[in-house]
C-alpha cells in the first residue's frame, strides 16, 4: 500500500496515500483495533454540518476569511452529497472525549478543501484541520453537540415510529368497539371487557411514552458548542455561541439553541440520560404489548387463540404448517437490548469528573443503538403484525359465556358469599354459571339472565 507522510504534534505518520484523513486519523487508527463499531452515518453527517456551520459563524464575527469559508463549506457539502463513510474508520471504543473523531473530520475536511483550492493532501494549506476546521472549538464541546443533535434526530423519527402505531392502534380500537373477551388478571379468568378496551390500553402507553419524549425534547436542543475546552469559552468570540448555533439550525431547519450552562453539558449528560430513560419505558411498555399479542395468538389449537397473528413466512424447519409470532419475538428482544442499554448509559453518564466526562463515544454510539433499533422493531411490529391482526370473535364469546367471573354482577343482587358458593359449584360440578346458582336456589334463571349482561359489565353501572 503506498502512502504519503504527514506532521503532527508528536511528528511524522505513514498515512495511506489515498486517505482523506491525517496523521491524528492514522494514530487512531493504529492504537485503537478494538471491535469493529463505528460511528453511524447520522453521526458523522451531524459533525460535518456542525464544521460547516462553525465556518460561516467564524467568518461572521470576523475570525476566518471568506476564502477558507468557502473552501470549508464547499468541502462539507460535498461531503454530505455523497457517501462518505469511507474517510471515516475510527472505532467507538477510544479517547472519552471523542477527540480523535472530532480530528477525523477536521482532517477530511481540511484535506478535501486543500484539493478544491487545487494543493496536495498533507500539505495543509490554505487550510489546516486545527487553526480553521477546528477553529473556536475544542473537541469537548464540538462532541457534545454532536450527541445531542442526532438524539434530537433520532427522537424525532422515534416520534415518527409512535404515530404511525397509534393510529394503527387506533383503527384496531375502532374495528372490534363491539368484540367481548374474557379479562384476566393475575393471568386468571376475570371480568369481561371489549377488545377495544384491551387495545386502548396498549395505545395508551405508547402516548403517554411519546408524551414523555416530546416533554424532554427542550433540553436535548441545547448545545454544548460554545463551552470550549472546560466550559469558560476560552478563544471564542463573545458572539460565538449564540452565533454557530442559529447557524446551524439554519442548515438542519432543527430549532436547536444554546445551553443554559456549557460546564454542565461538558461534564454531565443528564439530558440524554433522561432521554433513553424514556426509551427504557418505551421498551417495557412495547414488551408487555407485544407479550399480551403472543398469548393471546397461542394455539390455534391448544392455546387461548383469541388472535391470529399474520403468516410472514414458516415457523419450523421440521413441523409443518406451524406460524409463530415472530414479530412479537424480535421486538421483544429489542426491548431486552434497550434495557440493557438503559444500564450501561446510567453508569457511563455517572462518570463526569471535574469538568469532562470520559464517556462520550460509549453514551452516544449506545444510545443511537436503542434509538435506532426501536424505531425499525417497532416500524416492523406495526407493519407485519398488528395492520394484518385477527381476531376469533366466535373463540372471545366462548370464553366469555364460560368465565365463572361473571358472578361478579352477581354479589350487588345475592351477596359476595353466595356468589362464590355459585361460582365454587359450577367449577366443581362443571356445570355452567347458571345452572349453579339455580341448582343452589339462589335465584331463577330469568332473574340470573336478567343480573348477568357481559355486555353491561365493561363500563359502570346505573346512577
Amino acid at each position: 500500500m503506498s502512502t504519503r507522510q504527514e506532521t503532527d504534534s508528536l511528528g511524522v505518520v505513514e498515512v495511506p496515500a489515498d486517505a482523506l484523513w491525517g496523521a491524528q486519523t492514522q494514530r487512531s487508527r493504529e492504537n485503537f483495533k478494538i471491535g469493529n463499531h463505528r460511528f453511524d452515518a447520522a453521526f458523522i453527517r451531524a459533525f460535518i454540518q456542525l464544521k460547516k456551520a462553525a465556518a460561516i459563524a467564524n467568518s461572521k464575527l470576523g475570525s476566518l476569511d471568506s476564502e477558507r469559508r468557502d473552501l470549508i463549506a464547499q468541502a462539507c457539502d460535498q461531503l454530505l452529497a455523497g457517501d462518505c463513510s469511507g474517510h471515516f474508520p475510527l472505532s467507538v471504543w477510544q479517547t472519552g472525549s471523542g477527540t480523535q473523531t472530532n480530528m477525523n473530520v477536521n482532517e477530511v475536511i481540511a484535506n478535501l478543501g486543500n484539493e478544491l483550492a487545487g494543493g496536495v493532501r498533507g500539505k495543509y494549506t490554505p487550510l489546516h484541520p486545527n487553526d480553521h476546521v477546528n477553529m473556536s472549538q475544542s473537541s469537548n464541546d464540538t462532541f457534545p453537540t454532536v450527541m445531542h443533535m442526532v438524539a434530537l434526530q433520532g427522537m424525532h423519527e422515534m416520534r415518527d415510529s409512535l404515530g404511525d402505531i397509534i393510529e394503527t392502534l387506533l383503527g384496531l380500537e375502532k374495528k372490534f368497539a363491539s368484540v367481548l373477551k374474557s379479562g384476566r388478571t393475575h393471568m386468571m379468568d376475570a371480568t369481561p371487557v371489549t377488545f377495544a378496551q384491551e387495545v386502548s390500553a396498549w395505545r395508551s402507553q405508547l402516548q403517554f411514552c411519546d408524551q414523555q419524549l416530546s416533554d424532554t425534547a427542550p433540553v436535548v436542543r441545547q448545545l454544548a458548542i460554545g463551552g470550549s475546552a472546560v466550559g469558560t469559552g476560552l478563544n471564542t468570540h463573545p458572539a460565538w455561541a449564540a452565533t454557530v448555533v442559529e447557524e446551524l439550525a439554519r442548515i438542519t431547519d432543527i430549532p436547536f439553541v444554546v445551553a443554559d450552562n456549557h460546564f454542565m453539558l461538558l461534564a454531565a449528560h443528564e439530558a440524554l440520560l433522561t432521554l433513553h430513560g424514556h426509551y427504557n419505558t418505551l421498551a417495557t411498555s412495547l414488551f408487555k404489548i407485544a407479550n399480551d399479542i403472543r398469548l393471546m395468538n397461542s394455539g390455534p389449537r391448544c392455546g387461548l387463540a383469541e388472535v391470529k397473528v399474520p403468516a410472514n413466512e414458516p415457523g419450523s424447519s421440521i413441523m409443518p404448517g406451524k406460524v409463530n409470532p415472530t414479530q412479537a419475538e424480535a421486538l421483544t428482544m429489542v426491548c431486552l437490548r434497550v434495557m440493557g442499554n438503559n444500564s450501561t448509559v446510567s453508569m457511563a453518564g455517572s462518570q463526569g469528573h471535574f469538568q469532562l466526562n470520559v464517556f462520550k463515544p460509549l453514551i452516544v454510539h449506545t444510545l443511537m443503538e436503542s434509538q435506532q433499533l426501536l424505531a425499525d422493531a417497532i416500524d416492523s411490529f406495526d407493519q407485519h403484525c398488528l395492520q394484518g391482526l385477527q381476531v376469533n370473535e366466535a373463540v372471545m364469546a366462548n370464553y366469555v359465556a364460560r368465565s365463572l367471573m361473571l358472578v361478579t354482577a352477581l354479589s350487588p343482587v345475592i351477596g359476595y358469599e353466595q356468589a362464590a358458593k355459585a361460582a365454587k359449584h359450577a367449577d366443581q360440578h362443571s356445570v355452567s354459571l347458571k345452572e349453579a346458582v339455580v341448582a343452589l336456589s339462589l335465584m331463577s334463571a330469568d332473574e340470573f339472565d336478567e343480573a348477568v349482561d357481559p355486555g353491561r359489565m365493561t363500563a359502570p353501572g346505573k346512577e
